[in-house]
């Protein structure tokens, strides 16, 4: 890809993202570029935990009084979820995090031997890993939905286009016996936006009607989920699978799982406890009808506290596609700064529709510190050593920097200025 100019013409989104920042002791002393990896957790969260926590000690940890407290804590924050998804409560499961959230309802589906599971070629390992042990359990076979390569193709700026092509390879693997296809809503390596609603339309037409499982874990508080446009990710998939640690900057071990309709109808619980069924004091109860038969039992209410709290000030900043406009306009920054310094060659032959910027190293220069990857890895860690943080990937290999609402535009150049700095003293020494 030749070099490319600097970025001009891309609007500032209206979001000051100091108040925001000032809430953050994690971006203090250091530049951030990790939201991917685990969003900072603001001061007003962290005193909501602890308030919490406060709050169910003073009324008693298993008292008459503490339950309606925990029942209010717990239906606001699945109901200011499900907002953010733009889909019903009763579709809404809270989970611990993205993989339990995916894999519970996934192992509860009524599988026969033979079926197929079609899975993206940019798939997180931790979801591949439950699909082939799924799979060898259930006598299921395994196919590969290769995705990766729009990246590198002049569709992969233009939102229809790329439609059209996953659409395209979506039809090419289909198969009689496909039962599930996995596909993330934002890639995690490339950062490209997968047409999730389209998708789930053209599954709709197959014979089978095969599920959908959707890794939402970078889409939860980047992408706006709510509309009922081509984004809207959520309402349309069987499973939607997402973290609050990540760019909702809430406390870690808090998730959420979006499921449709025809999955609760379907799908069976596999972890049970007293928070799946209807009467928790009878043992012969059954499930719950709606999402809640995918939670099992205790939980850390005081966690549900924190993440609506980031919630809320996420709110604050701006509507959903403010916050959306606001983080392509530093992640587009980055990307034609990148697109300017030797040695570099950013994954994206666009812009990037969200937060993600992923590039890779020149493969000439790649000799020059023992191969790509622990070249990429010796460069996270020099950044480091600058108080700079990004992190590498290992397929494709590349390295990841994420911009949120709270990178400003001179973190984006002191990064880029790193670079070009570490790269020039590689080559001096080359």
């Amino acid at each position: 890809m030749a070099k490319q100019a600097p970025h001009t013409d891309t609007p500032v989104a209206v979001i000051d993202p100091m108040p925001l920042r000032a809430q953050m002791p994690a971006l203090a002393n250091k530049t951030y570029f990790n939201y991917g990896g685990q969003g900072p957790l603001p001061s007003a969260s962290l005193e909501a935990i602890t308030a919490a926590w406060t709050t169910i000690q003073e009324l008693g940890p298993f008292s008459g009084a503490v339950w309606p407290y925990l029942e209010q804590v717990t239906t606001s924050l699945r109901q200011r979820l499900a907002s953010w998804f733009g889909v019903s409560s009763q579709r809404v499961a809270l989970t611990e995090n993205v993989t339990s959230g995916c894999v519970l309802p996934l192992w509860g589906l009524p599988w026969e031997p033979g079926d197929e599971l079609l899975i993206g070629d940019c798939e997180h390992p931790g979801v591949v890993a439950a699909c082939r042990e799924l799979a060898r359990r259930q006598g299921l076979s395994l196919a590969t939905l290769p995705v990766q390569w729009v990246r590198r193709t002049a569709c992969s700026g233009d939102a229809a286009a790329l439609e059209q092509a996953v659409l395209e390879q979506l039809q090419r693997c289909l198969r009689p016996r496909t039962r599930l296809v996995v596909l993330s809503h934002l890639l995690w390596n490339t950062g490209q936006v997968m047409p999730i609603a389209a998708v789930a339309e053209r599954l709709a037409a197959h014979p089978r009607r095969p599920w959908l499982l959707v890794d939402g874990a970078q889409s939860l508080g980047s992408l706006p989920l709510a509309d009922a446009g081509a984004a809207n990710g959520a309402a349309a998939a069987d499973i939607y699978g997402c973290t609050g640690h990540k760019w909702c900057c809430g406390p870690e071990g808090l998730g959420a799982v979006v499921l449709s309709e025809r999955l609760l109808a379907e799908a069976r619980p596999t972890l049970i406890g007293w928070r799946s069924l209807r009467n928790e004091g009878q043992a012969g109860s059954d499930f719950h009808r709606d999402g809640r038969r995918f939670e099992v039992a205790t939980s850390c209410t005081p966690l549900m506290a924190g993440l609506t709290c980031s919630l809320r000030l996420l709110e604050a900043q701006g509507s959903a596609e403010q916050r959306l406009a606001r983080i392509q306009h530093l992640s587009r920054q980055l990307w034609h700064g990148l697109g300017t310094l030797p040695g570099i060659q950013p994954l994206l032959t666009a812009p990037p529709p969200a937060g993600l910027v992923s590039f890779q190293l020149d493969a000439a220069q790649a000799g020059a510190s023992g191969g790509d990857a622990a070249r990429a890895t010796a460069l996270v860690k020099a950044l480091g050593q600058r108080g700079v943080w990004i992190r590498s990937l290992d397929d494709p290999i590349c390295l990841r920097a994420c911009t949120h609402i709270t990178t400003t535009e001179a973190e984006v150049e002191l990064l880029l200025h790193c670079l070009a700095e570490i790269l020039a003293g590689e080559a001096s020494v080359s």
